[in-house]
């Protein structure tokens, strides 16, 4: 059974560019356009790896992976933060709320795969 990620990003072309990425190399992808959007779409699903924006409407990238941290079932589940944002302070405000990963935009989707492959359970 391949393993799911969760990709949750406003642009859906960046969405697709994910996507199209992680399903080449064999992963099966759930999308959710924010943070409130992911935490719906979740419903107790597994999966493997998240892969989060930062800055998105309704429920930013840092509140979502704070809520998704309190549910039991995925406070193990790795998360990856893919932002325009390079500063030291967010990278530490996301490594506090348990993020283990940042890359930041443009992306070289080689490097992505790598974190990925790391990090997917």
């Amino acid at each position: 059974m391949p393993k799911r990620i969760l990709v949750v990003d406003d642009s859906a072309s960046l969405r697709q560019i994910v996507s199209i990425t992680l399903k080449g190399a064999g992963y099966e992808v759930l999308e959710a356009c924010d943070g409130a959007d992911a935490l719906a779409k979740l419903a107790g699903q597994r999966i493997g790896l998240v892969i989060s924006d930062v800055n998105m409407p309704n429920m930013d990238g840092f509140t979502f992976v704070g809520e998704l941290k309190k549910n039991p079932m995925y406070k193990a589940v790795p998360v990856i933060m893919l932002t325009t944002e390079a500063a030291d302070d967010k990278k530490r405000a996301g490594q506090a709320l348990g993020a283990k990963a940042w890359i930041v935009k443009p992306f070289q989707p080689k490097q992505m795969l790598a974190a990925v492959e790391l990090l997917a359970t």
